[in-house]
């Protein structure tokens, strides 16, 4: 590992240091030749994809960075076949591809089974239609291996309603691989995923991409992705009219171990080059942005300490600060058929005012049930929780929440959205002032061009963002974010994490994030609470991260604590999943 170099060369072809053929040919397996790609007509055409050109030789595992808008998707339907260029060519062996095959498999991000359909005969799908002049106990043989090569031989005859996400997910990847592509073609497949269930399929996609010798194009949004599973990693800078920037080689030895990669120096060199690449994208984009933000009025929401200070005679009790928010023993159980399920027990926890606590575990280990009854959107069985002097009973505007999936009203409009919170906490401010907090939110998550969208014409990360802005907005006592930017690109997510940091700091919130990535719990949080695994899931340990203020992930990168922190965090959710 000593002498693992970094080599930044150029993406296109006719680079002056190509990295080493994995298997050495004269005509590049897969190329990509000067292709573009646009929607719409006259007036109101888009350039999606511009002058995209690239070679990949047979058996290479290329990772794509992409962003939102990209055009990552384009791209991997236009490989596929699903979709023609309106310039250049996809090449395969030398031959242009001309529509889709089963020399192509494909993965997508969302989860795309026949819903009434068993894991068999989902699976079935593609090998019945691939090797349809195949015996029928050959073809029976083939999906019992490709489904036994996904650890799903157990649940083989359940519907994918009875499945977890992760387990759908490997559905998907099992009828691509079963269908004997050439190529597999793996869009954002596991993003969506725990940090646990990730790992475990990153590990099974590795494996398999070795045993089976395929070429993998791998489209994802997080580096150590890319790291722990390419040869290349190629950043697909945002459109309009996406390019690739510069491709990052990854010559480290494989198999690559994470926890020994977070002692390598070649790990965290190629790590800083590439994230320094995408944080410097991610500024230019912001800029741009910037621009457009309205200025806060100074007005104060009717949640806050100071505006009910000021219309009541002063409290004879001072609140406790250092136990601002504090968790007594609560415990919450489910009924169930075969009896009582304790999800969480014994839960402790004091936050001081103005903290920012993180919390990380794996999937089912309660994270997201702590989060809901402090919202108080779930009852609390037993025990108790105390914000500001006051126990929680119900929900209320003192509690700004930002969940996974958007909660958005449908037939409104951004702008209507955020709205409906702003009315509540800002009633004695001026229509105009509550216009500006309004517009001023949602331009700082990006969305100055879509105020007036409704909420369905909004793509997901889009949607994400007003609710975002909703929750800023109210400046609540207790801002609740149950992984806000799990579904979200790097850009987006970079962005959007310091978005949040700048409003925790100005407005004093108090802050308390469910997430499953280590590196944005230790980018935003004073401590990372981490929770043992589920049933029964309590405080495992809690983590203090001393690390100086205002915070950005280059000054992560060069901290000296900062992989010491990072090596802490992981080495636990290794420990609890192994139990």
């Amino acid at each position: 590992m000593a002498n693992a170099q970094l080599k930044v060369v150029d993406a296109h072809p006719g680079a002056s240091e190509p990295p080493a053929p994995l298997i050495s040919v004269d005509t590049p397996f897969l190329q990509l030749r000067n292709l573009s790609k646009h929607y719409g007509t006259g007036k109101q055409v888009t350039s999606v994809l511009k002058d995209i050109n690239l070679n990949i030789r047979e058996g290479e595992f290329v990772a794509i960075v992409g962003f939102s808008g990209s055009g990552k998707t384009t791209l991997i339907s236009l490989i596929a076949g699903l979709i023609e260029a309106d310039g250049g060519e996809v090449l395969l062996r030398g031959q242009p591809v001309a529509g889709p095959g089963p020399d192509r498999g494909v993965v997508f991000q969302n989860y795309s089974l026949m819903p009434w359909m068993t894991v068999r005969q989902n699976v079935a799908l593609s090998v019945d239609q691939v090797f349809k002049n195949a015996p029928s106990s050959e073809r029976a043989a083939r999906i019992e291996k490709y489904v036994e090569m996904v650890g799903l031989t157990h649940a083989i005859e359940r519907r994918p309603a009875e499945l977890s996400g992760g387990m759908r997910q490997r559905v998907n990847v099992a009828r691509a691989l079963a269908a004997s592509p050439e190529i597999l073609l793996l869009d954002e497949p596991l993003s969506a995923l725990d940090a646990l269930t990730r790992g475990n399929l990153q590990d099974e996609i590795i494996e398999i991409w070795s045993k089976e010798k395929k070429t993998v194009v791998l489209i994802t949004n997080d580096v150590d992705e890319g790291i722990i599973m390419a040869d290349r990693i190629i950043p697909l800078n945002p459109g309009p009219g996406a390019t690739f920037g510069p491709e990052f080689v990854v010559d480290l030895p494989r198999p690559r171990d994470r926890t020994e990669m977070n002692h390598s120096p070649e790990f965290k060199r190629i790590r800083k080059a590439v994230t320094e690449y995408l944080m410097q994208v991610s500024s230019e984009q912001s800029a741009e942005l910037t621009d457009k933000v309205v200025a806060l009025p100074g007005v104060l929401p009717n949640t806050s300490a100071e505006y009910q200070a000021k219309q009541a005679a002063p409290a004879k009790t001072p609140p406790h600060l250092d136990r601002y928010v504090e968790f007594s023993k609560v415990c919450k159980v489910y009924p169930t058929k075969k009896g009582p399920l304790t999800v969480v027990e014994d839960f402790d926890l004091r936050i001081r005012k103005g903290e920012f606590i993180s919390v990380i575990g794996h999937s089912g280990c309660g994270k997201s049930t702590v989060l809901s009854m402090m919202a108080g959107l779930s009852d609390v069985s037993t025990g108790g929780i105390i914000l500001d002097g006051r126990e929680v009973a119900n929900a209320g505007p003192d509690r700004g929440i930002v969940f996974q999936a958007p909660s958005l009203v449908p037939w409104l409009t951004a702008y209507e959205n955020v709205c409906l919170g702003v009315e509540q906490v800002y009633p004695h401010a001026s229509r105009e002032e509550r216009h500006n907090i309004v517009v001023h939110y949602l331009n700082r998550v990006g969305l100055a061009d879509a105020l007036h969208k409704k909420a369905y014409e909004l793509s997901n990360g889009m949607k994400q963002r007003v609710g975002i802005a909703r929750a800023f907005a109210l400046s609540p006592k207790m801002l609740l974010l149950d992984e806000p930017f799990g579904m979200l690109d790097s850009l987006t997510r970079w962005d959007l994490q310091e978005v949040l940091m700048e409003v925790w700091s100005r407005a004093q919130l108090t802050a308390m994030m469910v997430t499953h990535d280590v590196d944005e719990a230790i980018l935003l949080a004073d401590r990372v609470v981490m929770m043992t695994n589920g049933p029964r899931a309590r405080v495992g340990k809690v983590l203090t991260i001393d690390l100086p203020r205002p915070r950005s992930r280059k000054m992560l990168l060069e901290h000296p604590d900062y992989y010491d922190l990072r090596e802490e965090l992981l080495s636990f959710l290794e420990e609890c999943g192994h139990h």
